[in-house]
């Protein structure tokens, strides 16, 4: 996992702003001083953490067992290209 520390920004950093109600940044403040972080240091580990789940669900595929031994046997053993899959890859772009 990259490094998120917001303690001493480097070269190579870069700047988020947001603009959020004062009820929001209460209750971050509130969380950030009861996991003894900053409130930078805790939006940005939150941030990234749920970033890298959104991420993770969005490219990862799930089959049934049904549907991955379909998929596995078409690997094994591919169908023989139709004449149409023939004359589109004749194709030029």
């Amino acid at each position: 996992m990259p490094s998120i520390s917001t303690r001493r920004p480097s070269a190579d950093s870069a700047r988020i702003n947001l603009r959020t109600s004062p009820e929001a940044k209460a209750l971050i403040e509130r969380a950030a001083a009861l996991m003894g972080t900053t409130m930078s240091g805790f939006m940005l580990q939150s941030a990234y953490e749920l970033a890298s789940q959104v991420v993770a669900e969005q490219e990862t595929l799930t089959l049934s067992d049904r549907d991955r031994d379909a998929f596995l046997a078409v690997l094994a053993n591919p169908p023989k290209p139709t004449q149409a899959l023939i004359d589109l890859l004749k194709l030029t772009a």
